[in-house]
């Protein structure tokens, strides 16, 4: 049997149908919530793909070249497709059920869902929050797990790294004022806190304090980074915490970022999905629009 062909991305076939229908890349950058220059980008790779240059760049916009007419019209027939996907005989909505750590579902994954909705508006999303190193975590149509290869159970599926992450130092500012926190060398006699989904002696390697790269033994244990994170921003300690799931906290100044320093994670968030479910248009659409967002 034949190998079917590539399919194209979704967010690429998304920025061009909206560029070929508002005129140009500004607007549908605009309406997508992306940059204009992410548009071109994903215009680009469409072109790449296809073999074939579909607009005709333009001072005042796009215009559309014969090769990208023909393109749009199968693009526009392939949506109206899933579109019919959620009018059944009963009008019963397409749902998709994703399996997500609850701080991954709060910080990265629910801002983001209005963005989803503006081009999928007739996929229904439940989001079933499941707590971090569970024994046998429940199976989703798409499940999102944090470095799945090293901790909790084993899950034969297929995983995708959603994004690469870094570790750094946050703690509360009056804490970080309080205890004098002015270089690495000072973490020596503060209050680490300690999670199982992290570990300090990287960070300790890379600031060139042997002496720290044990873990801490005593203090408490979060197993969750958002409870981490709540509890450095209480005062409780300092915390070795992912870069990417602490950005609003350092925005709204509940954390501080300490030192000019951050570490590769050693791991990072995975989404898991079988053949099966990624063979259905709307788990398709949902990680190819996600992996879009955070990549």
């Amino acid at each position: 049997m034949a190998r079917p062909a590539r399919l194209p991305p979704l967010h690429a076939l998304s920025a061009f149908e909206s560029a070929a229908r508002l005129g140009g890349f500004a607007p549908a950058a605009a309406e997508l919530c992306i940059t204009p220059s992410a548009v071109s980008h994903r215009i680009r790779l469409l072109e790449a793909q296809l073999g074939e240059q579909l607009f005709e760049r333009t001072p005042g916009g796009v215009r559309l070249t014969e090769a990208g007419r023909r393109c749009l019209a199968g693009v526009r027939e392939a949506f109206g497709t899933l579109a019919q996907l959620s009018r059944g005989r009963d009008d019963a909505p397409v749902r998709l059920v994703v399996g997500t750590p609850p701080t991954f579902a709060r910080e990265l994954l629910i801002p983001q869902l209005p963005d989803f909705y503006r081009q999928w508006p007739d996929i229904e999303l439940e989001v079933a929050v499941a707590a971090p190193l569970q024994e046998r975590p429940d199976r989703h149509d798409v499940d999102i797990r944090y470095g799945s290869g090293e901790l909790g159970a084993p899950d034969g599926r297929p995983r995708l790294r959603l994004f690469e992450d870094r570790w750094v130092v946050l703690a509360a500012p009056a804490c970080v004022q309080a205890q004098g926190l002015a270089t690495p060398a000072d973490l020596l006699r503060a209050e680490r806190l300690r999670s199982p989904l992290v570990g300090w002696s990287a960070w300790w390697q890379a600031a060139g304090l042997a002496e720290g790269l044990a873990e801490p033994q005593r203090g408490p244990v979060f197993s969750d980074l958002g409870i981490l994170l709540e509890a450095a921003a209480s005062g409780l300690g300092v915390a070795l915490c992912s870069e990417r799931l602490s950005r609003r906290w350092v925005a709204e100044g509940r954390l501080q970022q300490l030192f000019d320093l951050a570490v590769p994670a050693e791991r990072s968030y995975d989404l898991l999905a079988d053949a099966a479910a990624l063979a259905r248009p709307e788990v398709a659409a949902f990680v190819d629009w996600l992996t879009a967002r955070l990549g």
